[in-house]
């Protein structure tokens, strides 16, 4: 499906309480025409809608959930589905923490006074257990259970209504049914004087069942904020002023007031407010929060610098060269919300059982009540046991397993440096059986230097300065080598005109209306050149681990000489490999450059297999050839060409230190270029389907024993509740436990330097 024309939104919805709402929510999404997808995390409380531009009134989306039974606001202003986003914003205004905290304390105080109220109704209970009988009036219960069930349980009833006129359940309306029928079974043996006769009443029964259920989405509310720390870490990260240097004078703004190419002053231990180029000054720099680089990086003239990065020893003055939405920091926070946003596949599952699970639920709840009744003639104790297996039920462990794992892992891999786009992204590196790697700037430092220069006719400086021209405005590594040592030795070159690349062989130009080739020896019997009295250097050289370029002049089919070039390997690549095969993981490279260059980096790093000689397309399919086998690939690169073998990968990594079209091919970015950050990116989606499975396996465990043991008269309702309760709690705590991972990338001493 293309995708280019979409819109992306997103809707807070308020009153869901567990996977059925989810799955009713999504339903009525998917209906409204022109939504090509939509998908809700329980645990945000958000669903993230894609929409066609045929859908003009964006108003539809919100009637649906109200239609659905829900409240629903759009989060954020509706945007393309590019880089091209828009800042999140929230349409009431204000601060979305704010919200969130006060929300958090109007659920804390409802337990507590529901608690007040609830406690005089079960000490009568507790005291039995010590022997001393305690009689409360009848009507005194009634007074202390009714504010408890109608008032602080309201919202039960009217979540619940709402679901019955859409013909469908929730968690709301098992709760309200069953709390409903032990107050509505006391209040008729209060009115009909059966408690004098041996009758009992269970308006305890009802409202602790309440008071636990609110507790259980208090303590739910307050874990699932946890979750969201490290989103909210980063929005923190962002200055709201900046200090701008104008007409010669400094003046502090608001950072919203900031344009491109102002020139702004941060000084030692300010936070860096812009995204831009350093045109004075020396310093330090603490990016931790946003690379995961663990220590300061050495920052001067023409280097770059990350917005809410920190300045730590000397001022600098910064050009702005990205605002808003485009700066690093917006573009880091957008990938994480949209890979919490977006369902997991393993959420599959979930969903078709909640879309079944309140009406089975009824069902085996008013068997119970009949089976019962019928054997032992026991109609109290039957329906006592109805509402067992009505309040073990609550599906809220359900909805909650996936997301909160999801929102955890993709946090913490954030603040490590590892940028996952989507759940899916994280779901299937867990089982990534072969890393794929491009060899320069990804092994490599990708900083190559000239070994040799081997000239035919014209000097060494002279051919210099023919390469230099070819590749003057080139971005390769190779080039910058070239221009490097071309300033170095003050050659001066005029640029070539009408320059072109030769995917996965090299350049040509016009020098003086002749046509000139820099490249590889295939381009060079591509074109007729011939090379043979070069050829016992090149492979020398080759042998050697060094990469070959040849220059040509076409126009007059004569080779002019080749470079040589080195390029060293990264500190901490031997140690990535090391991990990947402790991990159970085959390593492969992938590489345009000649053999015995390969070779040395394959041996030097312990790589099990490497194919050399290859053209950007030819990588894409080696990679679906390795599919083809069963392998389940992820393609590691971070320039142009690498692009085809990100997208053909099941997982394409990029390194961030690379071009953007490998970073928006990738579905997971590394903040800076150390290559441990690959294993780490494996073990924290290992981590995270293991919490995944986890949570799935308890929140079903929950079910399979609670209902049958209900079923049978072997809970009573407060139990089934506090059960209840304690399973959603549960799930979200067992998520964040992810947060003590420590990735190996900030552990081991090989820490790389971007």
């Amino acid at each position: 499906m293309d995708m280019t024309n979409k819109h992306e939104m997103e809707i807070q919805i308020e009153g869901m309480s567990c996977a059925s709402c989810v799955a009713r929510v999504e339903k009525a999404l998917n209906a409204v025409p022109g939504v090509s997808k939509a998908s809700v995390n329980l645990a945000t409380e958000k669903a993230h809608v894609q929409v066609d531009p045929i859908l003009k009134d964006h108003s539809d989306l919100i009637k649906a959930v109200e239609k659905a039974g829900y409240k629903a606001h759009f989060k954020s202003a509706p945007t393309t589905n590019s880089m091209d986003h828009m800042d999140h914003m929230n349409h009431d205004g204000g601060n979305p923490g704010d919200s969130k905290a006060l929300v958090l304390q109007k659920q804390k105080d409802r337990v507590i006074l529901s608690a007040a109220l609830t406690a005089p109704l079960i000490v009568p209970m507790i005291m039995q257990f010590f022997g001393v009988t305690l009689e409360m009036p009848a009507w005194v219960q009634f007074m202390l259970a009714t504010p408890v069930q109608f008032w602080l349980g309201g919202k039960f009833y009217g979540t619940s209504w709402k679901a019955v006129k859409n013909l469908s359940g929730n968690m709301d309306l098992l709760v309200a049914i069953g709390t409903s029928a032990a107050y509505g079974l006391s209040i008729y043996q209060w009115l009909f004087g059966h408690v004098d006769h041996g009758g009992h009443l269970y308006f305890e029964a009802a409202a602790v069942i309440i008071t636990l259920v609110l507790l259980g989405k208090y303590l739910e509310s307050k874990a699932k904020q946890q979750t969201t720390e490290a989103i909210k870490a980063l929005q923190a990260l962002k200055p709201e002023t900046a200090r701008i240097r104008k007409h010669g004078q400094e003046i502090e703004i608001a950072i919203a007031q900031v344009q491109l190419h102002d020139e702004v002053i941060i000084k030692p231990g300010e936070r860096i407010p812009v995204d831009g180029v350093i045109l004075e000054g020396q310093s330090h720099v603490d990016e931790s929060l946003i690379t995961g680089e663990s220590l300061p990086v050495e920052k001067g003239i023409h280097d770059t610098v990350i917005g809410g990065s920190v300045n730590s020893t000397g001022v600098l003055l910064v050009k702005t060269m990205a605002l808003g939405a485009e700066t690093t920091l917006s573009r880091i926070v957008r990938l994480v919300e949209s890979a919490q946003a977006v369902k997991a596949p393993v959420q599959r599952l979930v969903d078709k059982v909640s879309a079944i699970f309140v009406p089975v639920v009824l069902v085996l709840a008013l068997l119970t009540i009949i089976t019962w009744g019928l054997m032992t003639q026991d109609w109290e104790n039957a329906l006592m046991n109805g509402v067992a297996v009505l309040v073990i039920a609550c599906p809220c462990a359900l909805g909650l397993a996936t997301p909160t794992s999801i929102m955890v892992g993709t946090g913490v891999a954030a603040k490590a440096g590892i940028l996952i786009k989507d759940a899916e992204a994280l779901e299937i590196t867990h089982s990534i059986t072969t890393v794929a790697f491009d060899k320069t700037g990804t092994l490599t430092e990708g900083k190559p230097r000239i070994i040799k220069f081997q000239t035919l006719t014209p000097s060494t400086n002279e051919l210099l300065a023919v390469i230099a021209s070819i590749q003057a405005n080139s971005e390769h590594p190779l080039a910058k080598a070239v221009l490097e040592k071309a300033k170095e030795e003050n050659i001066s070159f005029k640029p070539a005109s009408d320059v072109k690349s030769i995917p996965g062989r090299g350049l040509q130009g016009l020098i003086e209306n002749e046509t000139i080739l820099v490249g590889s020896e295939k381009l060079m019997l591509e074109r007729g050149i011939p090379i043979e009295a070069l050829q016992s250097i090149a492979v020398d050289s080759e042998k050697s681990g060094e990469t070959v370029s040849f220059i040509a002049n076409e126009t007059q089919k004569m080779a002019l000489g080749l470079v040589t070039f080195g390029d060293q390997t990264k500190s901490s690549a031997h140690l990535t490999i090391q991990k990947l095969r402790q991990l159970g993981i085959k390593t492969i490279m992938l590489t345009g450059d000649n053999e015995g260059s390969a070779k040395k980096v394959a041996a030097a790093l312990g790589i099990d297999e490497i194919r050399a000689k290859v053209l950007p397309e030819d990588k894409a399919k080696i990679i679906e050839d390795l599919k083809s086998r069963g392998e389940k690939i992820a393609m590691i690169g971070d320039g142009v060409n690498d692009a085809p073998a990100l997208a053909a990968a099941h997982v394409g990594i990029a390194m961030a230190t690379g071009t953007d079209v490998a970073m928006h091919t990738a579905g997971i970015t590394l903040m800076r270029g150390n290559p441990l950050l690959i294993p780490d990116a494996i073990e924290i989606s290992r981590k995270t389907y293991r919490k995944i499975k986890q949570n799935l396996f308890w929140a079903f465990i929950y079910n399979i024993v609670g209902i049958p043991l209900a079923a049978m008269g072997y809970l009573n309702p407060i139990i089934a509740g506090a059960a209840m309760a304690f399973s959603s709690v549960s799930v979200v705590t067992n998520s964040l436990l992810l947060r003590s991972w420590i990735p190996e990338s900030k552990s081991s001493t090989h820490s790389e330097h971007s």
